[in-house]
């Protein structure tokens, strides 16, 4: 039973942590990459579909991405909705493929995001937080049902201490990363 709440907790912090590099993969350094535009919808006979499932999208260089719509009808759809992004970019039209340039970032632009980063980041350890606080509820369930001693108790929680520490370690590492990251000219 105490492994099924460590293992429960363990997996719930891993996802966190996955969850966070999703967050951070959304924020631009100015590089291209082509997840940049992963969370732009596309109307698509009707409805809002991702861009990359109307969409071939492409790094052509450092600051420029390419976009080649699988229909060609779609081209001036999949620009209008890449200009209407909260991403303040301006494709250029090139007839059958759209060039998605990526702006040279500003100092302060860059100081921004890395305030962006460091709240991502905090709800990340907030919520691993919250994971142990739930194992170790668990734990006083147990005890109090008289499933578990004291000292079984008392272990466990010092072990899911450990596993939160080791948690929180590696979301701090992950900041770390992208703050070198975005501060990179």
């Amino acid at each position: 039973m105490l492994q099924m709440i460590k293992s429960d907790a363990e997996e719930r912090m891993q996802k966190s942590i996955e969850a966070l590099k999703a967050e951070f993969i959304k924020i631009r350094t100015g590089r291209a990459h082509t997840s940049l535009l992963d969370h732009v919808m596309v109307p698509y006979y009707g409805n809002d579909t991702p861009i990359n499932q109307v969409a071939n999208v492409t790094v052509l260089d450092n600051r420029t991405l390419g976009v080649t719509p699988w229909e060609k009808p779609m081209l001036s759809t999949v620009e209008k909705a890449i200009r209407d992004s909260d991403l303040g970019l301006n494709p250029t039209n090139l007839g059958t493929v759209l060039r998605v340039p990526l702006p040279p970032m500003t100092e302060e632009r860059r100081r921004d995001l890395v305030k962006v980063v460091r709240h991502e980041a905090e709800n990340a350890r907030v919520a691993v937080r919250n994971i142990r606080r739930d194992a170790i509820q668990d734990l006083k369930g147990l005890k109090k049902d008289g499933s578990i001693s004291e000292d079984d108790e008392r272990r466990a929680e010092e072990s899911m201490q450990k596993l939160t520490d080791k948690y929180i370690a590696l979301l701090d590492k992950q900041l770390a990363d992208k703050e070198t990251e975005l501060m990179e000219v």
